[in-house]
């Protein structure tokens, strides 16, 4: 169990950082840049910084109009964000712990927006050769790069939990 803490630890305060750069960003885009009235603040060729609200999920996946839909959603997210803390703590690996918890933050910050402004503020947009991608924002970013590491490391040969071999040898 000793040995899990550290590891533990390293996931919730990658969790934590996440979710404070994400407020962060999104109240600097908020009340600093002033993005709402701006509307977009083209920053490079291939990026933008644009004012979009998303009232659905990452990537504005299951968009929800009605007037529950966003605490629905935020109701899922934080039932996510229990079942990330139980696999968290469970966790024997870094490579495990710290996706985990960038997963973990993103939601957590998304969540913040939804109960907050009932929607989820995104501003990153890239794009290049006439194609545009999603607007997204610091959470997301943490959520997609969590999930692509977990499907990484699960690709991996020998990347197991170890106690999963350790079953199998028993």
């Amino acid at each position: 169990m000793a040995g899990r803490r550290p590891i533990a630890l390293a996931g919730l305060l990658t969790a934590i950082v996440i979710l404070a750069a994400d407020q962060a960003s999104k109240y600097w885009v908020l009340h600093g840049l002033d993005l709402q009235t701006v509307g977009q603040i083209v920053l490079l060729p291939v990026l933008n910084f644009t004012m979009v609200w998303n009232r659905g999920v990452t990537f504005g996946l299951l968009t929800g109009d009605g007037n529950l839909a966003h605490l629905a959603l935020a109701a899922f997210a934080l039932a996510v964000v229990v079942v990330l803390g139980v696999w968290l703590w469970r966790s024997t690996r870094m490579a495990i712990a710290i996706p985990v918890g960038a997963i973990a933050g993103g939601a957590l910050g998304n969540v913040i927006d939804r109960l907050r402004f009932g929607a989820v503020v995104d501003f990153i947009q890239a794009h290049a050769f006439g194609y545009s991608w999603y607007v997204f924002n610091v959470a997301d970013a943490a959520i997609v790069c969590g999930v692509a590491a977990l499907v990484i490391d699960n690709l991996l040969p020998g990347r197991a939990e170890p106690a999963a071999h350790a079953k199998n040898r028993g």
